[in-house]
């Protein structure tokens, strides 16, 4: 995976809030005991943690001096994406972007951009209070994603993903995919409360998964609105692999059969692990989004 060194980043789209904190906030979803039921749940790659009634209405972080170095400072570069690991996140939420505006413009319709926040520990969103433990998630609320970097280590220590860049940039797509669903009004069927392998909730996922893969299909041909050519210009066999295996390793099997010991389809809210393989590799293979269409 390999971006054009010479691009320029747009930091704008990304909001960086690392050692920041929350004024007289508190948080709801701890971690600990909390923490790992809202794993088994499976809120993983998800919406908002609403879901699971578990936050509190505390308002936004506010940076403080002990904050990390702010992504402008530091990320300016496609070489930096190259290098770095918030720069690559940064990156890969420009190549979304820059994908979904062209597809919707191409389809006579208006693109709406979403930021991506970074945060560690605990963030307050307009879905409310959520910490790490609950992994990354698009909050429809506030029409923004929500990311700690350390989950990619839990990705590949905890859930036994293959990890490399890619794996994360598919979690970023899959969030940006929820985006589109809530553009579409499609991400509200999710909140009916259902559960279960034919579950709304587990449509939504899979067709987020789906939308990734026609990103991923795209990538290395859609071109960056400053310099005209492609953000992301080097996709390999490999780095697609990665992705699948980001995307079987969160699938509620294996976290069920990992964390419970036994598989009960009927509590699943995001697709066994080769449903999620396959909704990915249906989006790369054919590149359309008409084909994601998993409430069919």
């Amino acid at each position: 995976m390999q971006f054009d060194d010479d691009a320029d980043l747009d930091t704008s789209e990304v909001r960086d809030v690392r050692g920041s904190r929350i004024p007289g906030g508190k948080a709801t979803v701890g971690g600990g005991i909390v923490g790992f039921i809202a794993l088994i749940l499976g809120l993983l790659f998800g919406v908002g943690p609403e879901q699971l009634g578990l936050t509190s209405g505390d308002p936004a972080p506010v940076a403080t001096s002990s904050s990390a170095a702010q992504i402008e400072q530091t990320c300016r570069t496609g070489a930096d994406a190259n290098t770095r690991e918030d720069c690559r996140i940064v990156a890969v939420v420009n190549s979304v972007q820059d994908f979904w505006r062209a597809e919707y413009e191409r389809r006579g319709g208006r693109y709406g951009d979403a930021r991506t926040v970074m945060f560690s520990n605990r963030v307050g969103t307009a879905c409310g209070s959520a910490t790490s433990a609950v992994g990354p998630f698009y909050c429809p609320g506030d029409r923004q994603v929500y990311l700690d970097l350390g989950f990619f280590d839990e990705l590949r220590t905890t859930f036994g993903s293959t990890g490399g860049p890619f794996a994360q940039a598919y979690v970023v797509a899959h969030e940006y995919g929820h985006h589109v669903q809530n553009m579409m009004g499609t991400l509200a069927r999710a909140q009916d409360g259902r559960t279960g392998a034919n579950s709304n909730a587990v449509r939504v996922e899979l067709q987020a998964d789906c939308y990734a893969g026609v990103w991923a299909r795209h990538a290395t041909t859609t071109p960056d609105e400053k310099t005209g050519r492609p953000l992301l210009t080097n996709l390999t066999e490999a780095d697609i692999r990665d992705g699948l295996d980001a995307a079987a390793a969160v699938g509620d099997d294996r976290i069920q059969e990992k964390f419970q010991g036994r598989v009960t389809p009927e509590n699943w809210t995001h697709g066994s692990a080769a449903q999620r393989r396959q909704w990915f590799a249906t989006g790369f293979r054919t590149g359309d989004m008409a084909r994601c269409n998993t409430f069919g």
